[in-house]
């Protein structure tokens, strides 16, 4: 009896310490959308003699790390990701022009030798002179370095040094160009990127016929700016892509945008956190202020397994962190309603919480598992940044079983003999309790009518998608978005106008009092520059702050991977309620499910709220918490059940005994939604007002629908309820007894 709780405060201690060290020793790491930059992913694509693999995606990555680092980028991040894709981090460049333009070129370099002038189908010079070209003489293979160089002393201006591999190869070629004479078009070298002719120096006249330029070194002279002299040299330096690039994915976030974000998920959840403890120690006193604690604990182990695993915060990875704390407090308060029933069966402080925590072991197990699977689904499925709040959100989990198994029951047990029953707020029933024990209310006898209600609400959600449509993101449909700040308002139609007198008059323009958000398919980058020029004489100092490109072909495929998430998140429900318990409780609460997504989901098309991928992650997570809803109350309808007492009367006392429960886990995430709400920007505006509208949905599904429906689908399984849990049949003895 001694040796457990000495056990179980070690173990406590020696998490918080070590969640404690990593957390002052290891710095974060944001992500481009905290921290301002560009994401590119390029996607590999066959070409007539390299098929695009992943080896030749490989030997294409070693390039674009060479450009990057030669572009000078502060820790760049460069990663494979499945086959043919490369994710590109840029901190700082904030130019995706410039960015896709060095880093992605196939960049197939070539010198070629010229044949003299060229008619009007011939390749164009950098003067715009067409030129005759020769087979090529040397390939971007050949060079083994390039740089840009400047000297004051041979004045302004800077060139690109060239050092080749073979330097009788270029000596051959230059040697045969200086026997002709000055001024002849065949006196040039032709230096032919991705067949255009960046540069067509002419020989100088010093250069001896047939001796040609010794070294194996030349100089490319013209009138370059350094930044056209360093990626010139930064192109040819990197060589030829082994595969041609498509780039199919384009994120763009100014830092200032990134620290507001950071600004606002830090408010939100200390914001969240405050509300939430003030709850929970005002339902249960001391106990509560214990479990408080126990939370802010649970922060500082999830914080430190993150950085601990060098995850990356994002925006909805920091709005996971901040929902998981509102969901953390599930656990306790299983344990805490636990112990309530389990003291008002007349049993000591001590042995009543003991058995809270034994008991309600089952439910809170059942509950996160269906949380992680979709937070493993988000992971799996999930593109960008949304994989962090999958991975956030399955942190959050595994740390609040920690916070509230290990250091919530240490905490509780040292001071739980030291206080009266009274102070420690599990004494008592609860004002809802003993209400629901006074009126206890038949829910189940009208079945059929919150069916119906059901089903009239599913037919709104339905009417929502038929006669408004869903607004669905470019996430999903592929083109480009663009958001700009402005230093005064631009109204919607003006708005509207300076962007169709740029040319784009079939784009989703949106209108703020501090920007103007610009959506269209084929929006290119130099147009999205002429679209700034226009909107500037309506809205002043205006700035882009936020860009994102997808190409049609990946939003495609996300589309596809979120309908397969929410198919298959719906399945595992499923499959895991099946085996934990009945099918027909599985069937219950799937159907149960259905009603809360379409609701949601009819919500977002009535309102015109976008869909994208934080939206999925919002569904995701609904899907976990409603299910987890409907664990607590089949978990009670499992030990009510038996046979003397029917099955419907079982599901009544199994809602109105878990109800409180769910009342205040569904009250701890609604304070940390609404902090998200008030402090957490447009996007997770949006986000929380899915889960709002998931978790009221979810907790009033559970009662009005998932339990009339197992009781309809009851008739379909008749097999008698389970011998209730604790109890074994008496063994039969046999033999004398004696040892032997």
């Amino acid at each position: 009896m001694f040796r457990a709780p000495v056990w179980r405060a070690v173990a406590a201690l020696a998490v918080i310490a070590i969640s404690l060290a990593f957390a002052l020793t290891t710095a974060p790491r944001l992500g481009l959308d905290l921290r301002g930059g560009t994401q590119l992913v390029f996607e590999a694509k066959d070409s007539p003699t390299v098929k695009a693999d992943a080896a030749a995606t490989d030997r294409a990555l070693d390039v674009l790390r060479q450009r990057a680092d030669a572009l000078g980028v502060v820790d760049p991040t460069l990663v494979r990701s499945g086959k043919k894709r490369i994710i590109v981090e840029l901190p700082g460049v904030l130019d995706p022009r410039q960015a896709a333009e060095v880093i992605g070129r196939t960049a197939q370099l070539a010198f070629h030798p010229v044949l003299g002038a060229g008619d009007s189908s011939g390749v164009r010079d950098e003067n715009g002179e067409p030129l005759r070209l020769g087979p090529a003489a040397i390939t971007g293979d050949g060079v083994s370095d390039a740089v840009e160089q400047s000297d004051p002393q041979r004045g302004p201006g800077w060139w690109v040094r060239i050092d080749f591999r073979d330097a009788g190869a270029w000596q051959r070629l230059t040697g045969a160009a200086a026997c002709e004479p000055q001024g002849d078009p065949k006196r040039r070298i032709a230096i032919v990127l991705d067949q255009e002719i960046i540069s067509s120096p002419p020989l100088d006249p010093s250069i001896p016929c047939r001796t040609g330029i010794p070294g194996g070194g030349a100089d490319i002279t013209g009138s370059f700016t350094h930044e056209e002299a360093r990626d010139l040299a930064v192109l040819i330096k990197g060589g030829a892509l082994p595969v041609p690039l498509t780039l199919v994915e384009q994120r763009t976030v100014g830092p200032t945008l990134g620290a507001a974000a950071i600004e606002a998920s830090a408010r939100a959840a200390v914001a969240g956190l405050a509300l939430t403890a003030v709850f929970i120690v005002a339902v249960y006193r001391v106990s509560g202020l214990l479990a408080a604690v126990a939370l802010a604990c649970y922060g500082l182990i999830s914080y430190a397994a993150l950085v601990a695993m060098g995850a990356t915060f994002t925006l909805p990875g920091l709005a996971g962190f901040v929902l998981a704390i509102g969901m953390a407090i599930d656990a306790n308060v299983l344990v805490f309603e636990r112990a309530r029933e389990e003291h008002g069966s007349r049993r000591g402080l001590g042995r009543a919480l003991d058995l809270g925590f034994k008991n309600a072991w089952s439910a809170i197990a059942d509950s996160n598992v269906t949380t992680l699977i979709a937070a493993g689904l988000l992971f799996w499925l999930a593109s960008g940044p949304v994989k962090g709040f999958g991975v956030t959100l399955a942190i959050g989990v595994l740390a609040s079983l920690v916070s509230a198994m290990v250091i919530t029951r240490v905490l509780v047990h040292s001071v739980i003999g030291r206080i009266g029953p009274r102070a420690s707020g599990l004494a008592s029933q609860g004002a809802m309790r003993s209400w629901l024990a006074r009126r206890n209310p038949r829910l189940m006898a009208a079945r059929r009518l919150w069916l119906a209600v059901a089903f009239g609400l599913a037919v709104m959600a339905v009417a929502g998608l038929l006669v408004r449509g869903l607004n669905v993101g470019v996430e999903f449909t592929g083109g480009r978005l663009v958001e700009f700040a402005t230093s005064k308002p631009v109204p919607a139609d003006v708005a509207g106008q300076a962007v169709a007198r740029a040319g784009f008059p079939s784009a989703v323009v949106q209108s703020t009092d501090d920007g103007v958000a610009v959506r269209a398919a084929s929006l290119g980058l130099d147009e999205v520059a002429r679209i700034e020029q226009a909107l500037a004489p309506h809205g002043g100092e205006v700035s882009k702050t936020r860009e994102e490109f997808i190409g049609p072909s990946l939003g495609e495929e996300l589309r596809r991977n979120a309908l397969v998430a929410l198919g298959v998140a719906v399945a595992m429900q499923l499959l895991y309620l099946a085996i934990r318990f009945r099918w027909t409780f599985g069937a219950a609460a799937v159907l149960a499910l259905l009603v809360d997504v379409a609701v949601v989901v009819g919500l977002f098309a009535w309102l015109g709220k976008p869909i994208d991928g934080i939206f999925v992650a919002a569904m995701l997570t609904i899907v976990g918490y409603s299910v987890n809803d409907k664990v607590v109350v089949f978990d009670r309808v499992r030990e009510l059940w038996t046979s003397r007492r029917g099955f419907a009367a079982a599901v009544d006392g199994a809602i109105v005994q878990t109800l409180p429960r769910t009342v205040n886990t569904g009250l701890g995430a609604l304070f940390i939604l609404v902090a998200l709400m008030v402090f957490g920007g447009d996007s997770l505006r949006d986000f929380s007002i899915a889960l709002v509208a998931g978790i009221v949905t979810g907790t009033l599904s559970s009662a009005f629908v998932a339990g009339p429906a197992a009781v309809v689908l009851a008739r379909f399984d008749r097999r008698p309820p389970a011998p209730p849990a604790g109890r074994t049949a008496p063994r039969d003895r046999t033999g004398s007894g004696a040892v032997v």
